[in-house]
């Protein structure tokens, strides 16, 4: 789907055309398909052992940074 060994995690959906890798928050996701960038998708890259669904606590998540991820491979920050 696009998304570089470098930001990959523990899982991967297809939103309007787009990938999404990872535990990326809804409201990154809502603005990705509203502004609609010439890119892959959105990544938040890795999976620390307390993140929501592994017996942690969602919290843990929260300001983690979010990537864009263009069509060259590289990746961008991106705020939301």
């Amino acid at each position: 789907m696009g998304i570089p060994v470098s930001a990959q995690s523990c899982h991967t959906a297809m939103v309007d055309g787009y990938a999404i890798e990872g535990h990326v928050p809804a409201e990154a996701i809502h603005r990705l398909v509203t502004d609609r960038p010439d890119a892959v998708g959105l990544a938040l890259p890795g999976m620390p052992g307390d993140a929501p669904g592994m017996g942690g606590d969602a919290s843990s998540w929260i300001g983690q940074p979010v990537v864009l991820v263009q069509r060259d491979g590289s990746l961008t920050a991106f705020s939301y």
